[in-house]
């Protein structure tokens, strides 16, 4: 793979670098308005999703950080981006150029006052591993195997930079009015300066490694602290593969029920017993062990879920407050969905949305056990998504709704109902972590 010798890291810089990729994806609205009077509407959307996919995807990766990290959250929207999307932004998850090894070396003596040889016995400068804010490299001390993870140069300082560069596009697509719309723009802000401190994802990586150590099949690598520093990690290196590739092979369905079973009651024990959850749940942070073991890495994207949005939120799930109106609506309320200054259409409108919406997701709560290799189930969901991005009543109303922690509790759970249904896991025990 073709490596980068350097990184746009000035606002300036960045910013031109979007506004090429602006360019070229004008250029295909003008190919795909020409190509669909010679065939098919269908045909030429797909071709112009594919060729944005690509020129989209191609800008972002140069630029990595937050700009990447946000093509990577998209890849998990698989019931609302069209197929080209997801498939090439996807790829952020775990491939993308790496640094030459010269910029890796000046990195590191940037971030550690050293080079990677005068702290390793062996450190190999080509990357085994890159992803949007940093790449993984792999090490040897005292006899142990290493893996060394080393930010990229300028994504810590160029987060709000990035965000405000996007900020228009994301008001645009998501209908964001009002005043206090701000609040969804800083809570991503400050989760994603929060992955650019690896001082704190070390604390969070040992904490949650203790906290989860009872959870069988369960596995997390140990820190070492005395071979970091606010820009590298350096933690065991984790023999398996990513959970992606396990699923594109694997037959054994006892295999694919036991690493359901330990995904789901790994993030059941933190949402529920810490209040506190791995917000980052994509193929690229977990492995599969030789002895079909389930290994967790990379905590440096964590929420924590404060009482009084946890309390509704699951009240909201359970199926006597789906089922009574009085209480439905007053749960949307104090979760923001609905609102004080809302019209009587938006008030219906999304009273009604959500209700659908509820009751379809909330299912797997409902039921002692799950099958989530069910594919109308997910069929279900999907065409629901589809349904309401299509939605123009949708698009004339006011999207600023919900309280900002929906952000990233939702994205958890569609991050986390993907991966259990790409493993098809099924006789999943909903409540299986309240007896661990």
């Amino acid at each position: 793979m073709k490596t980068l010798d350097s990184i746009p890291t000035s606002k300036i810089q960045r910013a031109s670098k979007l506004m090429t990729t602006g360019a070229k994806v004008g250029v295909n609205y003008l190919k795909y308005y020409g190509d669909k009077l010679v065939t098919n509407e269908v045909d030429a959307k797909a071709r112009l999703n594919e060729n944005n996919a690509e020129d989209i995807y191609d800008g972002l990766k140069q630029l990595k950080g937050s700009a990447l990290k946000v093509a990577q959250m998209l890849s998990m929207e698989k019931s609302i981006l069209p197929a080209a999307y997801v498939e090439k932004f996807s790829l952020a998850q775990f491939s993308v150029p790496p640094l030459s090894p010269p910029l890796v070396s000046k990195t590191f003596k940037k971030y550690f006052g050293k080079n990677p040889n005068e702290i390793f016995d062996q450190f190999n400068l080509t990357s085994v591993n890159a992803a949007s804010i940093g790449q993984v490299h792999k090490a040897e001390k005292d006899g142990k195997t290493l893996a060394v993870k080393i930010q990229y140069p300028g994504v810590a300082e160029s987060v709000a930079s990035d965000l405000a560069l996007v900020k228009p596009i994301a008001i645009k697509m998501f209908n964001i009015r009002g005043k206090d719309s701000d609040k969804y723009f800083k809570e991503v802000e400050d989760k994603l300066t929060e992955e650019t401190n690896y001082i704190l994802e070390i604390a969070q990586s040992k904490e949650i490694g203790e906290k989860c150590k009872h959870i069988p099949n369960l596995k997390f690598p140990e820190y070492y602290s005395e071979y970091s520093s606010d820009r590298i990690i350096t933690m065991d290196w984790m023999k398996g593969e990513h959970l992606s590739e396990f699923t594109a092979h694997n037959s054994n369905q006892e295999a694919s029920n036991m690493l359901g079973q330990a995904l789901w009651d790994f993030y059941m024990h933190q949402i529920h017993n810490l209040r506190k959850v791995h917000a980052d749940p994509h193929p690229g942070n977990f492995l599969v062990s030789k002895n079909t073991e389930l290994i967790a890495l990379d905590f440096g994207c964590m929420k924590s879920i404060p009482e009084d949005f946890y309390v509704p939120y699951f009240e909201l799930a359970k199926p006597e407050s789906i089922a009574d109106p009085a209480i439905f609506e007053e749960k949307l309320f104090e979760l923001e969905i609905l609102r004080r200054d809302d019209s009587k259409e938006e008030l219906i409108f999304f009273r009604a949305m959500f209700h659908e919406m509820l009751s379809l997701f909330t299912q797997p709560f409902h039921e002692e056990e799950f099958d989530f290799s069910d594919a109308e189930f997910f069929g279900k969901i999907s065409d629901l998504g589809a349904k309401y991005a299509k939605s123009s009543e949708l698009k004339n109303m006011n999207g600023n709704r919900g309280s900002k922690h929906f952000i990233y509790i939702n994205r958890t759970f569609f991050g986390l109902y993907n991966l259990m249904h790409d493993l098809k896991a099924k006789s999943v025990k909903i409540n299986n972590f309240k007896s661990l």
